[in-house]
């Protein structure tokens, strides 16, 4: 034996030094739960039990693409635009650039703004998922690719409730596609990577995790956001959220303003439903019921004697519509549509809009704390029947008013906050004399907020024929209190 082991001494000295080698290397393994990126348990290796995102960025940020936008837009000249500001206001400076322009408005200029996007490439012929935002308005759209071809781009569809848009390049070469995952097997603390275009940077990686999910950011009426802390900037807009699969599970879209590690992604399955109606059409149908909602708060369900504050309460019914038609009234409050459960009043918006024009479903509510069912044929929405607020003229002061929603905002690109638009003001009226412009949003009414729109209702209602009115308003930027006198 000791001939033996002094012959090949050398040789079984190597073998002992890799088997020891090898039974670490597994206890190791074992220990960091690492896999083969090619195993089914993971598609990444990891580095010390962290994800490394290499091989991940590697296989998708080709089908990743930076848009950039030109939009024509007429506006003073230079030395105007910069002594006067935003058109709709006036400074000391007005009466003498009118003199000097011979009583007329200075002469229009007509300027190019650009903005800059992202997107990824979902089909071989060249189609693009961006957000609306991105492309709205735009009278040029260029796309770059990451080995910097660059293509023009045509818009084939947009939606500008969900902020989705489908555009399209013609290449003659292969293009790099992205898979599209299931957004609903999503949890939160998942790890995402976003890849973008921030501040023009392009091809710009990050990673977080999921921090939320079914986020409500009063951004439209069917708002149903992915929350994560993926760093997303301005360019980030209309790029991909992507698994640990390599998988687009969101389109990443908005921004905390003030906030850091917040980020929004629409869902990714919310922009499978739409493409067929986007490449095909254009645009997206949807279904209407006819109903304005609003969420069951714990009053509210001591009020109406619920278990539990869950539902959609109806507010208002608008006359003529399905719901209408078939006996739904204020007051009610929906637990069940077409056989899905509406726990959360944002859920219900959704679920009618995803169902095809035409189609009888079955409503359940709550009347009086007992269950009643309906059958509703559900008709197709249009910009008209929108879920408008309910409005109304105060003849004593000469208002046509609002209650301001999520979608009035982004219908006259505004912030949204709670208040009272006022769309219509009458020649002549006190609230005409007092100076009160439309456009403005009510805020408070003698001291006290008008949050919406019964609110608002109650506290002119306490005042008499007559008395005095102190409403603080929010105009542009600027806020301000106008006082004026009911008429008797």
């Amino acid at each position: 034996m000791s001939e033996l082991w002094k012959k090949h001494r050398y040789l079984m000295t190597l073998l002992g030094v890799s088997l020891l080698s090898l039974i670490a290397g597994l206890i190791i393994a074992a220990n960091l739960n690492w896999t083969h990126p090619l195993s089914a348990k993971t598609e990444f290796p990891t580095v010390g039990g962290i994800p490394s995102f290499a091989d991940l960025a590697q296989q998708v940020s080709p089908a990743v693409v930076n848009i950039s936008t030109t939009k024509r837009v007429r506006g003073g000249g230079r030395v105007f635009d910069f002594f006067m500001g935003p058109r709709d206001r006036r400074n000391p400076m007005d009466d003498f650039f009118e003199k000097f322009f011979g009583g007329e408005s200075p002469p229009q200029r007509e300027y190019k703004q650009k903005s800059l996007g992202s997107g990824f490439i979902i089909d071989a012929d060249g189609y693009i998922l961006t957000n609306n935002h991105v492309v709205e308005d735009a009278d040029e759209i260029k796309v770059l690719l990451k080995d910097h071809k660059e293509y023009a781009a045509k818009v084939i569809g947009r939606d500008s409730k969900t902020d989705l848009a489908l555009i399209k390049i013609k290449s003659w070469k292969g293009l790099q596609l992205i898979n599209l995952g299931d957004s609903d097997q999503l949890r939160v603390g998942d790890w995402v990577v976003a890849i973008g275009n921030p501040f023009g940077l392009d091809h710009t990686i990050t990673a977080g995790i999921v921090s939320a999910k079914g986020r409500v950011i009063g951004a439209g009426p069917y708002d149903n956001f992915i929350q994560t802390d993926a760093s997303i900037n301005p360019g980030n807009s209309g790029g991909p959220l992507i698994n640990l699969k390599g998988e687009v599970v969101g389109i990443n879209t908005a921004i905390f303003a003030g906030g850091q590690g917040i980020g929004f992604a629409i869902p990714i399955n919310t922009a499978k439903d739409l493409l067929a109606q986007l490449k095909d059409k254009g645009k997206v149908t949807r279904g209407w019921l006819g109903v304005m909602i609003q969420k069951v708060t714990p009053d509210l369900a001591k009020a109406f004697n619920l278990k539990e504050e869950s539902g959609a309460l109806v507010g208002d019914v608008t006359p003529g519509s399905p719901a209408d038609k078939v006996g739904i009234k204020p007051g009610d409050i929906i637990i069940e549509f077409d056989g899905k459960p509406v726990k959360e009043m944002n859920e219900l918006p959704r679920l009618v809009a995803a169902v095809p024009v035409g189609k009888v479903v079955e409503v359940k509510v709550l009347r009086e704390g007992k269950p009643q069912v309906f059958k509703v044929q559900v008709q197709e929405l249009d910009e008209k029947q929108m879920a408008s607020a309910p409005s109304q003229t105060k003849e004593e002061l000469g208002l046509l008013v609002k209650e301001f929603t999520p979608e009035l905002a982004r219908r006259f690109r505004m912030d949204y906050e709670p208040g009272i638009l006022i769309v219509q003001v009458r020649e002549g009226s006190p609230a005409d004399e007092a100076g009160i412009q439309e456009g403005d949003l009510i805020k408070e009414v003698n001291r006290r907020p008008a949050k919406d729109f019964k609110t608002y209702q109650n506290l002119l209602g306490s005042i008499k024929k007559g008395g005095n009115v102190l409403f603080r308003i929010k105009r542009g930027g600027t806020n301000l209190f106008i006082s004026l006198r009911m008429s008797e």
